[in-house]
C-alpha cells in the first residue's frame, strides 16, 4: 500500500506534471511497432485495446503474423476471465495488420522500435525508414539500455527521436519509462506523454543517459543476487530473502525471465558509454555467473527452458542442480538482513547517482518508477531513505561501503544527513 507522500506524488504524476506546457492535446491514430516479438506485440496489443491502428511490422511476414497469434493467445485468456467479449477480440485484432512491408508505415503518427538490443540492428532499421517518413512522424525506441542520442544519430529528425521504454509484460505493466535527448523538442515529449495517457499508463520523464533510470537501477537488484550465489549463499536463500525484502520475486527469477543473454546484452550496452565509477562499480563476482551460466553451460532462461531453474513441460519450474554442484554453498549463510539490506541498498545509491548525474527530474518520477517499474517495495526507493531515518541509512550504507565494496559510497554530493534531507525535502 502506497503511503500519502507517493500516493500524493502518483497523482502527481498522473496529472501531467512532466508534460511540457502549452501544447495542444493530441490522438495518436495509427502506430507502427517494428518488431513482433514480447515486447513488440505487447505494445501492439495495449495500443489497439484502445482503439489505435497497429502495423505491426518484422523482416517476414511469417514473424510478424506469430506475434498477431501471440496477441490472439493474450485476448483468449481475458475472454476466458470475462475482461472482454468474443466480438471485442475481433474489433481490437481488426485493428492490427501484420507485415514485413516498410512503406505501410508511411502514414503513421508514431512508430515504436521494438527489436532486440543490438545498435546496428536497430540503425538499420532506422535507415530502411528514412524514406518512408516524414518530419512529422515520432520515431521512437523501446531499448531498455541504449543511449537514445546514440540511436538518434541515424534518425533524419533527431528533433523527433526519443526513448519509449515499456516494461514486460507490456498488458500488465502499468509504467512506461519516456528518455528525451538534448535535441528532443517538447512537442515530441508532448505527443508521447498524450499517446501514453490514451492507452492508460503512467509515464515518467528522464534524461538520456547510460540504462536511464530504470534499467541502470534495477541491473543492480539481480547483479546482487548472482553476487550472493558467487559468495556461496544458496539459491534458495536468495530467492526467498528477496521476496522478504519486498520484491514480487528473487533476482534469479527475475533473471530467468529477461533472459541471461539480454542480460549480458544490456550490461555490454551500458557499460559502453560508463565512466570509471560506475564501471568500476559493476565489474565484480557477478560477471563471473553471468559468463558461465551462458557460455559453459548454455543456458539462457526461461527462453530455452534452462537458467537458474529448470522448466519441465508440464510441472513446475525447479532450481538447476547444477547450482549445488559448480557454485558452492557456504554455511553458516549471513544474517537475513545482511542480505536484505544489500539487495535494497545497493538500488537506492544507484538512484541516488541518477538523481546527483541529472538523469532523474524529481523524486516522485524515482519512487513511481521502481513501484511501478520493476516492483521495488512500496513506499519506492527515495521514500525508503525517509522511513529507514536519514541518519541510519547513512550509517548503513558506509558500513556495506566497508563490507562489500564501493558501489555502496554514496554520490558526492549526497554523502551526509544533510544534504540527503535537503535533497528529499525538493521535488
Amino acid at each position: 500500500m502506497l503511503n500519502s507522500i507517493v500516493q500524493t506524488q502518483l497523482k502527481k504524476i498522473k496529472s501531467g506534471f512532466a508534460r511540457p506546457v502549452g501544447y495542444p492535446k493530441t490522438q495518436i491514430t495509427k502506430v507502427g511497432v517494428i518488431g513482433a516479438g514480447l515486447m513488440g506485440h505487447g505494445i501492439s496489443l495495449v495500443s489497439s485495446l484502445n482503439g489505435i491502428e497497429v502495423v505491426l511490422l518484422d523482416k517476414t511476414e511469417e514473424l510478424a503474423t506469430y506475434g498477431l497469434l501471440k496477441i490472439n493467445e493474450i485476448l483468449k485468456n481475458k475472454i476466458d476471465r470475462k475482461e472482454i467479449s468474443p466480438n471485442e477480440r475481433e474489433q481490437i485484432l481488426r485493428l492490427i495488420y501484420a507485415t514485413d512491408n516498410y512503406s505501410l508505415l508511411k502514414d503513421c503518427d508514431l512508430i515504436i522500435e521494438a527489436v532486440f538490443e543490438d545498435e546496428k540492428l536497430k540503425s538499420d532499421i532506422y535507415k530502411k525508414l528514412k524514406k518512408d517518413i516524414n518530419d512529422n512522424v515520432i520515431l521512437s525506441s523501446n531499448t531498455s539500455s541504449i543511449p537514445i542520442s546514440i540511436l538518434a544519430k541515424y534518425s533524419l529528425y533527431p528533433e523527433n527521436f526519443i526513448g519509449i521504454h515499456f516494461f514486460s509484460p507490456v498488458h500488465k505493466m502499468k509504467l512506461v519509462e519516456v528518455i528525451r535527448t538534448k535535441e528532443t523538442s517538447l512537442h515530441t515529449i508532448a505527443k508521447v506523454f498524450d499517446f501514453i495517457t490514451q492507452i492508460k499508463k503512467i509515464p515518467i520523464l528522464v534524461n538520456d543517459g547510460p540504462g536511464f533510470y530504470t534499467t541502470r537501477v534495477f541491473m543492480r537488484y539481480v547483479m546482487e543476487g548472482m553476487a550472493l550465489l558467487s559468495e556461496g549463499c544458496s539459491p534458495r536463500s536468495i530467492e526467498s530473502i528477496g521476496k522478504k525484502a519486498g520484491f514480487p520475486v528473487g533476482p534469479l527469477t527475475v533473471l530467468d525471465e529477461i533472459g541471461l543473454k539480454v542480460a549480458y546484452k544490456i550490461r555490454c550496452e551500458i557499460k559502453k558509454s560508463l565512466n570509471k565509477r560506475m564501471i568500476d562499480s559493476i565489474d565484480g563476482a557477478w560477471d563471473n555467473i553471468l559468463d558461465k551460466m551462458i557460455n559453459q553451460f548454455e543456458r539462457f532462461g526461461k527462453s530455452n527452458k534452462k537458467g537458474f531453474y529448470n522448466y519441465p513441460e508440464h510441472s513446475k519450474k525447479q532450481f538447476w542442480e547444477g547450482l549445488d554442484k559448480y557454485f558452492k554453498t557456504l554455511k553458516p549463510l549471513p544474517p537475513e538482513q545482511e542480505i536484505i539490506d544489500r539487495l535494497l541498498f545497493s538500488q537506492i545509491i544507484e538512484a541516488l547517482y541518477c538523481y546527483e548525474e541529472g538523469v532523474l527530474n524529481s523524486n516522485s518520477e524515482a519512487n513511481i518508477g521502481s513501484i511501478y517499474g520493476w516492483g521495488f517495495p512500496s513506499p519506492g526507493i527515495f521514500e525508503f531513505i525517509n522511513e529507514y531515518g536519514i541518519k541510519n541509512f547513512v550509517r548503513r550504507s558506509q558500513s556495506l561501503s566497508i563490507s562489500y565494496g564501493k558501489y555502496f559510497d554514496l554520490p558526492p554530493t549526497l554523502n551526509n544527513v544533510s544534504d540527503i534531507e535537503q535533497f528529499l525535502q525538493n521535488d
